[in-house]
């Protein structure tokens, strides 16, 4: 008769010093590869929007003026911000040696970088919204109304960009975060003030 063993790991919120392996360390190894492949790839797409915008930005903003040239400028200031957090995500991913991680360290990334992931899409949803706040009270005021209207419309802009950007690299993530825990028999089950990890062979 074929037995069944479940090692049922709780972890409280002050995490267990306790490690434990799940699967083989090729897979493991081959897993974390391509979690900080994929980390890499969504630096690089998030730094090229930036400059991008910072290049397109700087030039129109020597051509326009009003509210036009506040929206390219509010674009250039944003994505000097997207460079900065695309080059840090970009060198951290590029020098993590993927040998270095366990199976519980490697869903623990996966898990605070889907965390993430999904805290900021619920930010990004506030920049649109402070966007559209921003353009809309320019129709009311006579003082910085150009302002107003650009930066608003340039917040909606980046805003979006990075409520996509966001999900899409979650929804990315998440695959191989489910992907890898099929294949090294763990499951993850949450309840309030811990988070219990299951290992079923």
């Amino acid at each position: 008769m074929k037995k069944n063993l479940v090692i049922l790991v709780t972890f409280s919120l002050m995490l267990t010093p306790y490690i434990l392996f799940a699967g083989g360390d090729d897979k493991v190894i081959e897993t974390n590869m391509d979690r900080l492949s994929l980390q890499k790839t969504g630096m690089i797409t998030l730094g090229s929007w930036a400059i991008g915008n910072i290049a397109v930005g700087s030039i129109r903003m020597g051509q326009t003026t009003g509210s036009q040239y506040r929206f390219h400028q509010m674009n250039v200031f944003w994505n000097l911000v997207n460079l900065g957090i695309a080059a840090g995500g970009y060198y951290g991913a590029a020098t993590a040696d993927p040998a270095s991680f366990t199976a519980i360290e490697t869903l623990k990334e996966y898990h605070s970088f889907n965390k993430i992931l999904l805290l900021n899409a619920g930010l990004d949803v506030g920049y649109v919204l402070g966007g559209l706040y921003l353009s809309e009270r320019s129709k009311n005021v006579s003082k910085r109304q150009n302002m107003l209207k650009g930066y608003g419309q340039s917040i909606m802009l980046q805003g979006g960009f990075l409520f996509v950007f966001d999900l899409v690299l979650y929804g990315f993530m998440n695959e191989q975060t489910h992907a890898f825990m099929n294949s090294s028999g763990l499951s993850l089950l949450t309840t309030p003030g811990k988070i219990e990890l299951v290992y079923s062979f």
